[in-house]
């Protein structure tokens, strides 16, 4: 399978090269492409090990660790067992499903401490459990950076249409790209709403243009998602995450309410379960802030969060939404069926934001009888709180947008749907393909 170039590639490479660097840490969601970005990572090294901790053959790796806490000792083992030199500067030693060895995780801090020379990467897909159970593991001595599916402009270029992302990062909304270019890449920007950006499911894509069979990979992973949960807790059932993980889709458009998730749940088990959904990053929450300074996260009401998938592509594969109603219309309300829009924008306001933290996404809400207020997120570009609608309307009919910018003393908000570029007095028009250039680089 071809490899596809990803943001995080430039991340790795620099971590590499650094002179002083403590061993990573490398953390998101199954199936979201980690061990692919760390194999293509070890191309650049004369040696690369890899152990799967998951792996029946590498079994004897789990021993190495239990027994030995020296470095040194546990290189000198591992290349026996895997006939290949472990030594500084010249190999990538890589811990693959490390969470089913807590005792190679609590080795990473004497990597640091007596060979920080050697590059060591260790990944796995359900690691925020074992991290739960080991809190205090690596402080200080090891580096966290996070993974997500494909944002728009990674399947842009994977899809043949990297030429597209140079018009986009230049633009503005005194500068919008050309209508011709605009419609082009709306068109393709529909197709990856439908797909989504599981890696797997972009290389079907890639490879056939084929959205049955695309589906039918987004069908294979919901059902090895749902076999995971018994992974997850053993003393919460499957079968309730499984509920949890189906409202949380249904729910997607509004506040969470855990009295909707079943009438065989109570709100304690409904709690649970959504945390560990979280921690496996199967979804993300969209909390209220007061958005009365930076960081937005300091006064924020835990009691308003939306709940939204990780994924575009899942999220209508657990809905079995029409795909034809995205494909075939250019109405905004009719491809947003679902709050697949919003959900698109929350996702790629994740994936364009720093590496090195798992940043939260913040909403505003004001609950007045007759005088209520939403905006669906609340972004920092630079030192400005901004508003983010994800709207298909005109300024007048923005009154949210109207009513934040007033209380708040905005000095803008932002507004994406799918028109062009553009500005209404305080209102900057983003394109939704273009929403990443706001995580990204702050837009202000």
């Amino acid at each position: 399978m071809n490899y596809f170039n990803r943001k995080i590639d430039s991340v790795l490479q620099q971590w590499s090269i650094e002179r002083h660097r403590k061993p990573l840490m490398l953390r998101g969601a199954r199936q979201v492409g980690k061990t692919t970005v760390v194999r293509n990572l070890g191309k650049n090294f004369k040696y690369f090990v890899e152990i799967n901790f998951e792996n029946k053959d590498h079994a004897a790796a789990k021993i190495v660790f239990a027994q030995h806490s020296d470095p040194q000792i546990i290189c000198s083992e591992l290349a026996a067992l895997f006939g290949k030199p472990v030594v500084a500067d010249e190999t990538l030693l890589f811990l693959d499903e490390v969470q089913s060895c807590t005792d190679a995780i609590a080795a990473l801090r004497y990597f640091y401490e007596q060979m920080p020379e050697l590059h060591v990467i260790a990944a796995g897909s359900l690691l925020e459990f074992a991290l739960e159970e080991i809190p205090s593991f690596g402080v200080g001595r090891i580096d966290s950076i996070f993974l997500y599916p494909f944002s728009f402009s990674e399947f842009l270029c994977a899809a043949g249409y990297g030429m597209w992302t140079k018009p986009i990062d230049e633009a503005t909304p005194e500068k919008p790209v050309s209508e011709a270019i605009h419609g082009r890449i709306v068109e393709e920007l529909k197709n990856f709403l439908i797909i989504g950006g599981m890696p797997e499911v972009v290389a079907e894509y890639v490879r056939t243009r084929d959205f049955l069979r695309c589906q039918k990979v987004l069908s294979s992973l919901l059902v090895s998602f749902r076999n995971d949960f018994a992974k997850y807790r053993k003393r919460i059932p499957a079968t309730r995450i499984n509920e949890v993980f189906s409202s949380v889709a249904q729910q997607a458009e509004g506040k969470f309410v855990y009295e909707h998730v079943s009438q065989n749940l109570n709100n304690e088990q409904v709690k649970k379960s959504l945390e560990l959904l979280l921690m496996a990053g199967l979804c993300y929450q969209v909390t209220h802030t007061s958005a009365d300074g930076i960081p937005l996260g300091a006064k924020i009401n835990p009691k308003y969060r939306r709940i939204i998938p990780f994924d575009t592509g899942i999220y209508q594969r657990i809905l079995n939404l029409d795909i034809s109603d995205i494909l075939l219309s250019d109405d905004f309300d009719t491809i947003n069926k679902g709050a697949v829009a919003e959900i698109f924008v929350g996702c790629e306001l994740k994936k364009n934001t720093s590496y090195y933290s798992d940043n939260e996404l913040y909403c505003w809400v004001r609950e007045k009888k007759n005088a209520g207020a939403q905006i669906d997120f609340v972004v920092q570009c630079g030192k400005d709180i901004v508003p983010l609608e994800v709207k298909s309307g005109k300024q007048g009919k923005m009154q949210s947008m109207q009513v934040f910018l007033k209380e708040k003393k905005s000095g803008y908000g932002i507004r994406t749907s799918l028109e062009n570029f553009s500005r209404y007095d305080k209102i900057k028009v983003f394109p939704l393909y273009a929403i990443g250039k706001v995580a990204s680089e702050g837009y202000g």
